[in-house]
């Protein structure tokens, strides 16, 4: 019965990505889905390509704060600039370089790992027109570079979650490869091919491991949400209801594989195994989607034979506010059914401050979580969490975060109550 519903639920938002008019254009910086060279182009996260490319342009405009070095990337920056601007194709290249160190663990004390990316969006069809067609590609290169991957580190000390997810040891791999298309002019979009739901599923700006929290459970559905992997065959789209209310859906396939992403084309098809995902939410004004944004979302994995993946279903909330162009506190949980989540239940509030707006941010946040019985085990201690980062960016495009975690009761660690975990990202933008 729960596999029959979760495919009504499946067709029903797939018929409402493909559909609805999909409102979402939005102004500055922070813009999305129009023809300025500063806007990202993007489903809903920072993190997403559209949205990392216009951030690191908008950082760099910033200011830096080494004087004069600037001028050593100068002509490059100026060269992708000029492309995008005449031929509609923006690029990105990055190295991003993670190590972590806990005072405790069952295992190794240690973890490292580095991931290459080549990114960009180009618009194909339609350029400088309402019903503008866009292709969107990120290829990735995942490697440790210690005995044990960042994302593999959380088990080692006996913590029920995840430090760092992306941080693996998969090596060459897709995470984005689909079309994005206007259908209703400017405020208009569908997107469907190999997505990362990630991109759009409960996000907010502080979520991601290249720039935000190290913690998953200050990320995507305080680690509450079953998603699917990345390079996900779906389709998925967004609409304003009104100038504060919209509604963003999208369908994916639950037995995604990023390392061969087109073998699972015969699956999407076959195997009715997906993930299905829709949010409702507010907006104090559509140019400020990011930074002032309450959502409810509501998600629904099917069980796979394939993969075995537990099958699962939840709910998630989400409430930042931003204020005075620094200060930005958040509130945001979920629960969740089965679905391999690393918690049932989770909460988590906190901060983010500008130090130096759109250059340097400090982050502060807390987390309490009780562990998926249904993944774990019964019996086992809630967890509690604090996390405190600080993003610097020390020239054009290098960027570094110091990290401190404070965890009390790791849950798969019972013989420590305190764990004090490290960590320190460097990302090399280009």
């Amino acid at each position: 019965m729960r596999r029959v519903l979760g495919k009504l639920l499946c067709l029903v938002i797939l018929g409402a990505a493909a559909t609805l008019p999909l409102h979402g254009q939005e102004t500055g910086g922070q813009a999305a889905w129009t023809d300025s060279i500063t806007a990202p182009r993007r489903l809903a996260s920072p993190n997403s390509v559209g949205g990392t490319i216009a951030g690191d342009r908008e950082a760099r405009d910033a200011g830096l704060a080494i004087p004069g070095v600037r001028d050593a990337w100068e002509s490059w920056f100026e060269w992708k600039d000029r492309v995008q601007k005449e031929h509609g194709l923006a690029l990105g290249l990055d190295y991003t370089a993670v190590i972590l160190g806990a005072t405790e663990s069952l295992a190794d004390r240690r973890a490292s790992g580095g991931i290459a990316r080549l990114f960009g969006y180009w618009d194909l069809t339609g350029r400088g027109t309402p019903n503008t067609g866009t292709f969107i590609w990120k290829f990735e290169h995942r490697h440790r570079i210690g005995s044990i991957a960042p994302t593999d580190f959380a088990s080692a000390v006996g913590y029920a979650g995840d430090f760092e997810a992306p941080f693996n040891n998969e090596g060459f791999r897709f995470t984005n490869l689909y079309w994005r298309q206007r259908v209703d002019g400017p405020r208009s979009l569908v997107a469907g091919g190999f997505l990362d739901v990630t991109d759009y599923v409960d996000a907010y700006p502080l979520a991601g491991s290249w720039s935000g929290f190290m913690n998953f459970a200050f990320d995507t559905g305080s680690a509450t949400i079953g998603l699917s992997d990345d390079a996900a065959l779906g389709i998925a789209g967004r609409t304003m209801l009104d100038e504060n209310f919209y509604a963003l859906a999208g369908v994916t396939n639950a037995n995604a594989d990023p390392e061969s992403p087109f073998s699972e084309v015969s699956s999407f098809f076959s195997d009715n195994e997906y993930f299905g995902s829709i949010e409702f939410g507010w907006v104090a004004s559509p140019d400020r989607k990011d930074y002032e944004n309450a959502h409810v979302t509501l998600w629904h994995l099917d069980s796979s034979d394939k993969n075995g993946q537990p099958g699962g279903r939840g709910a998630a909330f989400s409430v930042v506010q931003y204020f005075d162009d620094r200060w930005m506190p958040f509130v945001r949980g979920g629960i969740a059914n089965e679905g391999g989540v690393f918690l049932e239940r989770s909460i988590s509030a906190g901060l983010g401050y500008g130090v130096v707006p759109k250059r340097d941010l400090l982050g502060i946040g807390f987390n309490w979580g009780r562990p998926n019985k249904s993944r774990f085990g019964p019996g086992l201690r809630d967890q509690y969490t604090l996390e405190v980062f600080y993003r610097m960016r020390l020239t054009t495009n290098l960027t570094v975060t110091p990290d401190i975690q404070y965890i009390r009761n790791p849950a798969l660690n019972p013989v420590v109550d305190d764990l004090w975990v490290f960590g320190f990202r460097a990302r090399l933008a280009l």
